[in-house]
């Protein structure tokens, strides 16, 4: 999954969670500032890890304040989930 899937998978699924229009979201947003808050970020991080079969620990969220740090952290939970089935 590149950047573009998964910006397009965060703003799909932000839209459902916060019942909002995040179609202009970019990387470099922070993600307070899209009206996002811990709940709501918790329950988008859910709705991912549904969707992307993976597991992102919770202690690994503090500190995440843009779309990009977010994006980094799911890619590496996707490597490790890749390089677990190999």
């Amino acid at each position: 999954m590149d950047r573009i899937d998964l910006l397009k998978l965060f703003q799909r699924i932000a839209a459902e969670v916060q019942a909002n229009d995040y179609s202009r979201v970019a990387e470099d947003d922070i993600i307070t500032n899209l009206g996002i808050d811990s709940l709501g970020l918790s329950e988008l991080v859910a709705a991912m890890e549904r969707e992307l079969e993976i597991e992102i620990p919770e202690e690994q969220l503090t500190g995440i304040r843009t779309v990009k740090q977010l994006f980094e952290l799911v890619e590496k939970r996707l490597e490790l989930k890749s390089a677990q089935l190999s």
